[in-house]
This record gives C-alpha cells, sequence and structure tokens, in this order.
C-alpha cells in the first residue's frame, strides 16, 4: 500500500497544472450550461469512471456513464470524459470518435497522450501508471518514479491514480461552484441494497 500511494504522490507532482485547470474549466462550462457529461472506460477504468460520474451527479452535473441502459444521445456541446491507461482499448476509443463526430468534446485520460486516443481528443489529461499492455513503453515513467517491476499487477498503478486524481477534481469543482457536502447529500440515493 505505502508503495503505491508513493507512486500516486509522485503522479501528483508531474501531472501538468495546466492540464487539470483545462479539465476543471470544461467541466464548469458543461456545469454551467447543463450540457451532458458522459463518463466513459472499460473493465477497472470503467469503474473509476462510475464513480466519478457519481460525484459529479452528487453536485448537480448531468452526468451518465457510458453502457449503462439510461444514456441518452450526447450532441455537439455535450462532454465525454474517456478514460484508458494505454488509450488504446478500442472500445473506448471508438466511443470517444463517435461523441467528437457528433459535435462533443473529448478528454482523455490516459498515460499516452500520443495514442489512438489521444489524438482522437479535444484535450488530454497525462496520468502516469503503469498499462497492462506495455512493459518497455513505461521504462522511462517508472525510472523517474523509481519503480521497480512488479509493483502492482496490469493496470492497477493507472486506476488507482485516476481514481485519486478524478476526487481530487471532485473537490475542486465543490470549491469553485461553492457546492457544500449538504447540497450533494441530498443528491445521494436514498433508497440503497
Amino acid at each position: 500500500m505505502k508503495e503505491i500511494a508513493n507512486f500516486v504522490i509522485k503522479a501528483a507532482e508531474v501531472i501538468d497544472v495546466k492540464e487539470i485547470d483545462n479539465l476543471v474549466n470544461m467541466l464548469i462550462d458543461a456545469y454551467n450550461k447543463k450540457s451532458k457529461v458522459l463518463v466513459m472506460g472499460a473493465g477497472r477504468s470503467g469503474l473509476v469512471g462510475k464513480a466519478f460520474a457519481m460525484r459529479l451527479l452528487h453536485m448537480g452535473f448531468n452526468s451518465y456513464v457510458l453502457g449503462e441502459t439510461i444514456v441518452p444521445s450526447i450532441t455537439k456541446g455535450d462532454l465525454a470524459i474517456a478514460i484508458s491507461g494505454s488509450g488504446r482499448t478500442q472500445l473506448i476509443v471508438d466511443a470517444a470518435d463517435a461523441a467528437k463526430k457528433v459535435g462533443s468534446k473529448v478528454i482523455a485520460l490516459t498515460t499516452y497522450p500520443d495514442s489512438p486516443l489521444g489524438s482522437i481528443a479535444d484535450m488530454v489529461v497525462k496520468i502516469p501508471g503503469r498499462s497492462k499492455i506495455s512493459k518497455m513503453d513505461d521504462y522511462f515513467a517508472r525510472q523517474i518514479l523509481g519503480l521497480h517491476e512488479p509493483l502492482a499487477p496490469l493496470g492497477t498503478l493507472f486506476e488507482d491514480t485516476t481514481m485519486i486524481f478524478l476526487d481530487g477534481i471532485v473537490y475542486s469543482l465543490m470549491t469553485k461552484l461553492n457546492i457544500s457536502e449538504d447540497e450533494m447529500r441530498s443528491r445521494h440515493a436514498n433508497i440503497e441494497f
């Protein structure tokens, strides 16, 4: 746990502040315009996306998760947030491309900005992490961050880092939009299993 936490701390030091500001500003714009925010990811990245979409909903965003039965169509002016460590998960690349074609803005959260997903996106936030598909591709990042294989299997470092990063984005949005925890609680599910 300490090694993974240290990775996340080191990752927080290298994530570009301009990318963070752009992400927050695009989300605030979507909030103010009542635009839809569609969050997408596959596997564990999809679970991270669901957690983020839930918090967006608690804050009053019009948020949805790709693959759920209640997802409406997205259109020009909406926002799609695509999460893929490799930036090559075909389902997510195809969904981001479809969103882009209808005029939605696409934000990619990925370790590889030059990936197919990164090339589709209007804006990329580079999240350090080890992708499940690569060993050598991450060599430089691992050396900078002082990691030695295997720290965590497959895409765990990307997923954990992205989860904590997005929780930080939630706090930033709460502050900038003046949304209280009580207000969020009022939108929280009151029927739970």
